[in-house]
């Protein structure tokens, strides 16, 4: 279904069924892009730095998207939000805020911030759906990122 299938979504959920019923809707939309997790700021941080370290080798992999929550356990979404936007090697990645907060404060904050996006997490199983069809339409299908 998407056309940039080896480009990888790099998931930050740290709810274990928030994140299977992400990569359920997913695999139903036949989404093939890998899908990456960290569960928390410090695994986040850690695993791009990692992963920028080893751009010249075929282990190197960059997100074309993140997936964001911002409740998460030790360094949380916002300050993640913040310090990514701030590093000129991962601000070109599209950050896109995936949360149960509807609160504008945090809408606002994140935009100010650099978010690309930001998807309040619907309660019922529709709008869940819904709102996932729209991510990976928009971001993985029709969005064109920076080279």
């Amino acid at each position: 279904m998407t056309t940039r299938l080896h480009e990888p979504l790099l998931v930050v959920e740290d709810s274990n069924e928030d994140f299977r019923m992400l990569q359920r809707l997913m695999r139903r939309m036949a989404v093939q892009n890998p899908i990456y997790r960290c569960t928390n700021g410090d695994e986040v941080l850690d695993w791009l730095y990692k992963q920028s370290s080893n751009e010249n080798s075929s282990a190197g992999l960059r997100p074309s998207v993140i997936l964001l929550d911002l409740n998460l356990p030790g360094i949380d979404g916002r300050d993640i939000l913040e310090r990514l936007k701030q590093d000129i090697t991962f601000k070109e990645i599209p950050i896109v805020v995936f949360t149960t907060s509807s609160n504008p404060r945090d809408i606002e904050y994140c935009y100010q911030k650099g978010a690309n996006g930001y998807l309040v997490k619907p309660m019922d199983a529709q709008g869940l759906r819904k709102t996932i069809q729209a991510f990976v339409d928009y971001w993985l299908e029709a969005n064109t990122p920076p080279a």
